[in-house]
């Protein structure tokens, strides 16, 4: 029985020249399968890690799932430096070399459409955050907190505490559904920008390290040449959400700034941001969500047999 598998890492034209002198998953070398006009970039991986078995429990390893991750994009972008290139999911795990070949046969045609979707394009991503604690100051629900304190002066002090309660939650909901609005006016915006647009989940506040609510995990596919305008427009709502809120007057008018003159960035600023948020951008990066093939791997994605 096997006592390794090939890891894989992304897909590219044979045509590309990535540098192999990239090291991948536990510092192993990483090299280059072809067939015909596609490669696969992959490394030598130990099946008592990567195995199906082992591997389950290794993933529930927050440290070992991060250092897994940082040498996987590593490789992804050592090797789309040198041209477009489509990864695959992280810990994509087959029995051999002969497994990665007979992929790109079969997949063929699909790895070439998304090659062709994603060149000249990079990924960037940007997050918005809303701190729930704000909604006990300002914000949609601050009235009707204020409004219920005027009859909690005469309450029982039991009464007024259920209503204190009431209201706060009441202003978290309220903040909780303006945020959500706001966020979903700011993705389409800054998909008018992109070529592409996809929202995902939040992130569990253990990986995004942060307490607020996260209200925006979104990736964008923007040409590179427009990459400038892209991150400008961020940088306006980013301004323009920092200080924004009811009585602010932040969220209905803006100066010359960040992104100026970029219509599709500054032109819905007064609508996007009625709320306050911190606006996050990262990237760029090669385009993971937006390069999907669905990989039916001989030892399964995520371990082999």
């Amino acid at each position: 029985m096997a006592d390794s598998g090939i890891y894989l890492y992304a897909v590219t034209s044979e045509a590309g020249e990535a540098c192999l002198r990239l090291r991948g998953v536990l510092d192993a070398p990483v090299r280059k399968i072809s067939r015909g006009d596609l490669a696969a970039y992959v490394s030598t991986v130990p099946l008592d890690q990567f195995g199906e078995e082992p591997l389950g429990h290794l993933l529930e390893d927050l440290d070992w799932v991060g250092e897994v991750a940082r040498a996987h994009h590593r490789v992804v972008e050592g090797v789309a430096e040198a041209g477009p290139t489509a990864p695959v999911r992280l810990v994509t795990v087959y029995s051999d070399e002969e497994q990665i070949r007979a992929l790109l046969a079969r997949r063929h045609d699909d790895f070439l459409a998304v090659l062709s979707r994603v060149a000249g394009r990079r990924e960037w991503g940007v997050k918005a955050y809303v701190d729930p604690e704000s909604a006990s100051h300002a914000g949609p629900g601050g009235a009707a907190e204020r409004e219920t304190s005027v009859g909690q002066r005469a309450a029982r002090p039991g009464t007024a505490y259920l209503q204190r309660r009431k209201a706060n939650l009441r202003s978290r909901e309220d903040l909780w559904r303006h945020a959500v609005a706001c966020a979903e006016r700011l993705h389409a915006a800054l998909g008018e920008i992109a070529v592409a647009g996809r929202r995902h989940r939040p992130q569990d506040p253990q990986l995004s390290g942060r307490k607020e609510w996260m209200v925006l995990n979104g990736a964008y596919l923007v040409e590179e040449e427009r990459s400038t305008e892209f991150a400008a427009a961020v940088a306006a709502f980013r301004e323009a959400a920092a200080g924004a809120g009811p009585g602010t007057g932040t969220g209905t008018e803006t100066g010359p700034g960040p992104g100026a003159g970029h219509g599709a960035g500054m032109g819905v600023l007064g609508e996007v941001m009625d709320v306050a948020m911190d606006v996050e951008l990262t990237g760029p990066w090669a385009p993971y969500s937006f390069t999907a093939v669905e990989l039916e791997t001989g030892g399964r994605e995520g371990g082999a047999r």
